[in-house]
């Protein structure tokens, strides 16, 4: 007895051996260096081979093997260890991280599986717990030998386990516990004792927890492993997860007489094993798994799991011979809210959009996060366009309401894309793309509404892409030009004020129009570079004229609403103006009312700002957007400029011209400055200066020109060019 402890008290006390295996030196010295800073003797192996060496002239406590090595892998140098040194615990660190060969590794044996990169102070704890498992392992194999002398001792290990163990009867019946159910499940040992096991499993797993103790072919060598549920004390819907493995008992080797039947019942156990909690294994793999799968953000499902469920609805529609929507939404003026306020209350944004377009939603309908403020919904088993169409307008009129995030209340709408099964597509990229289309035409139109893809709509991707880029080069390389409209006086036939159109010089297709290549500009956002651009050109080719002696000469920008809505609009546009000392009294900027009417408040504050430095105002094609009349004595509107449509309308004699009138009167009543745009003919400019409209632009003056010919002009004393038909 004296000399088992001493040599119990050695090994306890002596410093663990630990033997590190690894192909590449600079980690096989950082890890040989963080063992040996803990105090234990660390023998270091470059490669398969030489940890095999070592193995056969040194005992080990502790093996950390990498696998991937040339010569001879790890899986072969734990196979040796297990010949050689059996009693040598096994942890594996390395890159590869597939469940299979996780599970192929701790299947071989090893105790634990550490994936590089690692961190230090948890693989540190690792190595130590693994030592303290097989220390308690060599002492429990220690106590084994004197076990029928100490009945107590080995109570003592049982219950000291970190796993449940217990003892089942032939029926299933429990007749040995240990204390460690109390900790996980919360029951005494002996209320459970004579119960069946199944008292203890989750309902949903009481029938493949009781056939599998009942299969065939259970044995030491061959044992029972399941994973189930077990019902924690006091409530049914409580459970952790445990994986179960169970031995039988074989009499031979041990024969049960009345005191060592199973300790708390008189019937022999036939099956013993433990129970393992793995809840937190099982929890992180849930975890893991909705990561792939959600957004975590809204909580919706993400691009990837989106189109899974498309794929198996267009599956089941094809199949069916029904029909399926697709919807991409955009949310409008989100970016202006994330700007203003920061990515914090742009998140929150997000969360609350989500909530109340779920609340739109049939059973069965997929919400996702696409990407940014854009999402997608799949409406399977529709019956026609209607139902995609009433799904739309909910969603609409949910974010038409503010919403409040802190102190503040802001507005979003949304513009919907809408592609239907299977007439415009029939694949699952098809449909998310023509759906994508369709919400692009919504945005040109004016935001805040839905449309249905049409082929119409369908584009040259290839052309498209192309165009693209050639536009992100033509930024780079100065190819746009900017050519300018003279605003001319109808009395004095002199040029009163310059409107700034922008062309593209294609090195290949020559000279490009605003609509040709404009709206692919505000799709990239592209758009800012672009303004920025055109207005630098513009301040230095208006402000050298203006310097020349015109020095009332007025310069026209029309303004995306993208740039407007920008939450540094005014600050950026009066940089731009001050860095080329251009008179912010000869600058008018031209928005449409529809970008009023979009964010009132917002827009209102920001043209009182550029009015208060003398920047005018104007509003663009005016009678074709909102025509709200309320907002023009609200705001600071300097000009109304005659859409061309009306002025196109006007023919002597005919009622055609009467929206042209009621303008021109509503103008001279708001006491504001009105400009009749795409004067064309000897009758339009006499109408219209029979009304008292006496500014005008258009073909009757010319096209817009080049700064050239704009410079020969005002050296003219600024009279116009006569129309050329």
């Amino acid at each position: 007895m004296a000399s088992e402890q001493t040599t119990e008290s050695s090994s306890l006390s002596r410093r663990p051996s630990i033997l590190v295996a690894d192909d590449e030196p600079r980690l096989l010295k950082t890890l040989a260096d963080l063992l040996r800073s803990r105090g234990f003797e660390v023998s270091e192996a470059h490669g398969g081979r030489q940890a095999c060496e070592q193995l056969h002239r040194q005992a080990f406590d502790l093996a950390l093997l990498d696998l991937n090595m040339p010569e001879l892998d790890g899986f072969q140098v734990m196979a040796e260890t297990g010949r050689l040194q059996p009693d040598c615990g096994v942890i594996v660190v390395s890159g590869e991280s597939s469940f299979s060969t996780v599970s192929r590794a701790l299947r071989r044996g090893a105790l634990d599986y550490i994936r590089k990169p690692f961190d230090p102070e948890e693989l540190l704890a690792t190595v130590e717990g693994v030592l303290g498992k097989q220390s308690l392992i060599r002492a429990h194999e220690m106590v084994q030998s004197r076990l029928e002398k100490s009945e107590a001792l080995h109570r003592y290990i049982v219950n000291s386990s970190p796993d449940i163990v217990f003892m089942l009867d032939e029926t299933g019946h429990i007749c040995f516990i240990n204390n460690k159910v109390e900790s996980l499940l919360g029951y005494q040992p002996s209320e459970l004792c004579g119960q069946h096991f199944r008292h203890i499993l989750d309902d949903r797993d009481v029938a493949r927890g009781t056939y599998a103790m009942q299969g065939p072919n259970i044995s030491a060598d061959n044992p029972r492993v399941l994973e189930v549920r077990l019902k924690t004390r006091g409530s049914r819907k409580a459970t952790r997860h445990f994986e179960i493995t169970a031995f039988p008992v074989d009499p031979q080797t041990w024969p049960q007489t009345g005191k060592t039947q199973g300790g708390c019942t008189g019937q022999p156990a036939r099956y013993y094993g433990i129970a393992r909690d793995v809840t937190e294994r099982k929890e992180a793999e849930a975890f893991i798994n909705f990561q792939a799968y959600h957004d975590l953000l809204t909580r919706l499902p993400n691009r990837a799991l989106f189109k899974d469920r498309l794929e198996l609805a267009i599956t089941h529609a094809r199949r069916s011979q029904q029909k399926l929507a697709v919807m991409f939404l955009d949310l409008d003026r989100f970016k202006v809210v994330n700007d203003t306020l920061g990515h914090a209350m742009g998140d929150r944004l997000l969360q609350a959009v989500t909530h109340r377009l779920e609340k739109c939603l049939r059973r069965g309908d997929t919400l996702s996060r696409f990407g940014g403020d854009e999402f997608t919904l799949l409406l399977p088993s529709i019956h026609g366009n209607d139902d995609a169409r009433n799904i739309a307008r909910k969603l609409i009129n949910a974010l038409k309401a503010p919403f409040q995030l802190g102190d503040h209340e802001v507005f979003v709408g949304v513009s919907i894309g809408i592609s239907v099964f299977p007439e415009a597509g029939e694949t699952m990229d098809l449909l998310i793309q023509n759906a994508d289309i369709a919400m692009y035409h919504v945005k040109a139109r004016g935001k805040d509404g839905y449309r249905f893809y049409s082929d119409s709509m369908s584009i040259n991707t290839a052309n498209r892409l192309s165009l693209e880029r050639d536009l992100r080069l033509a930024l780079e390389r100065n190819e746009l030009r900017v050519f300018y409209q003279p605003q001319v006086c109808s009395r004095s036939n002199r040029v009163v004020g310059l409107e700034a159109l922008v062309r593209w010089q294609h090195p290949e297709r020559g000279l490009l129009y605003p609509g040709d290549f404009l709206p692919l500009a505000e799709e990239t956002r592209l758009v800012g570079k672009l303004s920025e651009q055109v207005i630098d050109q513009a301040c230095r080719d208006v402000g050298r004229w203006i310097s020349s002696g015109h020095s009332d000469l007025r310069l026209a920008v029309n303004l995306s609403p993208s740039q407007v809505e920008h939450p540094r609009f005014v600050e950026t546009l009066m940089n731009r103006v001050a860095a080329h000392n251009f008179p912010a009294d000869n600058l008018e900027i031209e928005i449409t009312e529809n970008v009023i009417m979009n964010d009132l408040e917002q827009i209102s504050r920001k043209l009182k700002e550029l009015a208060a430095t003398g920047v005018r105002i104007a509003i663009d094609d005016f009678g074709t957007g909102y025509s709200s009349l309320n907002y023009l004595h609200r705001l600071p509107i300097h000009t109304l400029k005659v859409d061309q449509s009306f002025v196109k309308a006007i023919r002597s004699g005919e009622d055609g011209a009467c929206i042209v009138n009621a303008i021109i009167a509503m103008a001279h009543g708001l006491k504001l400055e009105i400009v009749a745009e795409g004067v064309e003919t000897d009758d339009q400019l006499a109408y219209l200066k029979s009304l008292g409209c006496h500014q005008v632009q258009g073909f009757f003056y010319g096209p817009a020109r080049p700064a050239a010919d704009i410079t020969r002009l005002l050296a003219k004393d600024g009279l116009a060019f006569a129309y050329t038909g």
